[in-house]
């Protein structure tokens, strides 16, 4: 077995821990989670997600990580998710041949996408964002140590964008709600 293949079912059954940490449980949530990661390297789902899906961003990984330890509410809010839309809409695009530009292959030789990145993580330490410069600083780590071969894989995924706009959706539909009862 590789590394990005160990990586990734040991990530997808980690995230599938954090799915189940978000049900109600109040006291339970904890062993709720750990049962969930065991199931699902157990039972096949982690596997499945895998195969489905490659091996997950290391920013997904690290915000399951952050869930399981109960630092998540503030942490994946509607604006990091809108932030995170607004990079990954126009690369899918790019990656599916909307576009005529194929910005996938930037994260094959990732110098420009680093220089990129830095006004990113000055930005992150000036507004002391420090866990978004934690995950920042892990994922460009994940793609130096030949976990992933394209530095892009590190940083999203296609779960990742879609956790993104599920946040984005759920905040937009809470405020029309919102606007009509007045």
């Amino acid at each position: 077995m590789t590394l990005t293949a160990a990586y990734g079912l040991l990530a997808h059954g980690l995230i599938c821990g954090a799915i189940a940490a978000l049900l109600p449980l109040g006291d339970l949530r904890a062993r709720a989670a750990l049962a969930a990661t065991a199931l699902a390297m157990l039972v096949g789902i982690a596997p499945l997600l895998h195969g489905l899906f490659g091996p997950p961003s290391l920013t997904l990984l690290q915000l399951a990580v952050l869930l399981l330890a109960n630092r998540t509410p503030t942490t994946f809010g509607y604006r990091p998710a809108l932030g995170l839309l607004i990079v990954t809409l126009p690369f899918y695009a790019m990656a599916l041949g909307l576009l005529p530009l194929d910005a996938y292959a930037l994260g094959f030789q990732p110098w420009p996408l680093l220089a990129a990145l830095l006004p990113i993580g000055l930005a992150l330490w000036w507004r002391r964002q420090y866990t978004w410069l934690t995950v920042l600083a892990i994922d460009i780590l994940g793609y130096a140590a030949g976990i992933f071969d394209n530095l892009w894989d590190a940083l999203v995924d296609p779960l990742l964008a879609g956790l993104a706009a599920l946040i984005v959706l759920r905040w937009q539909v809470l405020r029309f709600i919102a606007s009509r009862r007045r």
